[in-house]
């Protein structure tokens, strides 16, 4: 994007008046068109050597072009150069953004896949903590059957045998335990 044209538009361009007083045109439109004219090309190149990227620099030119705007009655007060100033009021810029950068948190985008891999994690988590606190609600004989087929990964006649009842008590004891922890991860 052309850097004349964005500092018209931030201007409102108008030529009316051409004259001059302290070395700048009277009109504030045409003082700033001959600031940038004059002086974009070099303060460019200065900020462009102080910025992370060519769009930092950019706004930074930007800025600077705005407050000399802002500042043209001190700005044609005398005869003095203006380059020195815009330089400084640049330099300001690029300090008072790297202060408010500091300033801010610095964050980091998380990825899509490891989002998924921590949302995951965390869907495990609570589930667990869910069923902790469900087997809890158990009686110690529907806990201990749960525990010998799910978590040990025993057969019914297996953990029937370690846990010395039937065969028929350990399947109907499985069986009301499973209804009861559906009940429990059921309400609310």
């Amino acid at each position: 994007m052309n850097r004349s044209f964005l500092l018209s538009v931030i201007v409102g361009v108008s030529n009316t008046s051409n004259l001059t007083f302290g070395g700048l045109p009277r009109d504030a439109d045409a003082a700033i068109r001959e600031l940038c004219s004059g002086h974009a090309k070099a303060l460019h190149s200065y900020v462009e050597r102080l910025c992370p990227d060519k769009a930092s620099a950019d706004d930074v030119v930007q800025e600077t072009f705005i407050r000399a705007w802002r500042h043209l009655p001190h700005l044609s007060a005398d005869d003095r150069p203006v380059r020195p100033w815009l330089l400084r009021v640049a330099r300001n810029v690029l300090i008072d953004a790297r202060r408010a950068a500091r300033s801010r948190p610095v964050t980091v985008p998380v990825q899509a896949t490891e989002r998924s891999l921590i949302d995951a994690g965390l869907d495990q988590v609570l589930d667990r903590q869910f069923l902790a606190a469900a087997l809890r609600h158990l009686s110690p004989a529907h806990q201990a059957v749960v525990l010998e087929t799910y978590y040990r990964n025993s057969t019914l006649v297996t953990a029937a045998r370690r846990l010395g009842v039937p065969h028929g008590t350990a399947r109907s004891r499985l069986h009301y335990a499973l209804h009861a922890l559906r009940q429990e991860l059921q309400t609310p």
